[in-house]
């Protein structure tokens, strides 16, 4: 057993306890134990108690961005104060005011990691319950020899779960390789449609701006083909894992863009908007929101050429 493996020795026993647990549980509701379906279910079963369980960081997620762009005015304030400054000193004196800032404030700019980082651990640990799985070695805890055996000849959809990219083009198994593909795409396409529904509807008017935000846009084309990467080198049941992990998220983050949208968004002030019909919004909340529509209108409008005659005439109004 490796060091990383040892690492996650507690993490890959809960992620037995829990895979064993929905797969006995559909056992007894009488699907096959060894049925490609039964292992896909319990996968999925997986997924439905690891994202429930991190809702709290994503909450905290949300909670951390809107204080740094609460931050935003701030933190240009301290940008400006060391600009063209590129000495030891005044480079620490900026990093400690900003860190400075972010106590006051009681955020920090990698909780927006944390539902992420929390993740992996447990996507590691499956790998790690599925290829000895494969390989035909019990597990660790729940996983027993039966269990094992179970998986191995575990089929779905005429594609073996055990089996990744590269085993399956050896192997000659095609429906592998064709499910395999289908997964990719729609990994791909569901993370580029996540982070598009982000950009163009979650991110203030302010934020959309910066130059930062050029540089995401760049990024929304570049990182869902990340997932090119899992599909050759993970099995087809990790990949089914991760995939109804990103559904999840799909889903989870077009709730928070319609309920708890970022301010000044699109979708912020479609949302209020909505709430101001329904008589729903505080005086503060309509002035704030008619703020916004007047400047977002202003700065809609092209300035109409005027004559001199005209311009003479509005002089002498005034």
């Amino acid at each position: 057993m490796g060091f990383f493996e040892t690492l996650l020795w507690p993490i890959r026993w809960v992620v037995e306890a829990v895979l064993v647990l929905w797969h006995n549980l559909f056992t007894a509701l009488g699907l096959e134990s060894a049925s490609g379906i039964t292992w896909v279910l319990a996968v999925l079963g997986l997924v439905v108690v690891v994202r429930s369980l991190i809702i709290p960081l994503t909450l905290k997620q949300i909670r951390s961005q809107r204080k740094m762009m609460e931050l935003g005015p701030e933190m240009r304030k301290i940008q400006a104060k060391y600009k063209g400054k590129r000495d030891q000193f005044s480079q620490q004196q900026m990093q400690q005011e900003t860190f400075a800032l972010y106590r006051k404030h009681g955020t920090n700019p990698l909780a927006s990691c944390f539902p992420i980082l929390a993740q992996m651990p447990i996507f590691f640990a499956l790998f790690y319950v599925l290829r000895n799985a494969a390989n035909n070695v019990p597990g660790i805890g729940f996983m027993t020899q039966e269990l094992t055996s179970s998986f191995n000849n575990a089929v779905f959809l005429g594609a073996p779960l055990k089996m990744s990219f590269g085993e399956a083009r050896d192997a000659g198994e095609w429906s592998v390789l064709i499910l395999l593909g289908v997964i990719m795409v729609l990994m791909i396409a569901s993370q580029f449609f996540t982070q598009l529904q982000i950009m163009s509807k979650n991110v203030s008017d302010e934020t959309k701006a910066s130059p930062m935000y050029r540089q995401q846009k760049v990024l929304l084309y570049v990182i869902p083909f990340a997932f090119l990467f899992s599909g050759f080198i993970f099995p087809l049941a990790l990949n089914i894992y991760w995939f109804s992990s990103n559904i999840w998220t799909m889903v989870q983050q077009a709730i928070v863009i319609n309920q708890m949208p970022t301010p000044g968004s699109e979708a912020w002030r479609n949302r209020q908007a909505r709430l101001k019909a329904k008589g729903k919004l505080t005086d503060d909340e309509v002035a704030e929101l008619n703020r916004v529509e007047g400047v977002k209108n202003t700065a809609g409008q092209r300035q109409q050429p005027m004559s001199a005659k005209r311009a003479k005439k509005k002089g002498g109004n005034q």
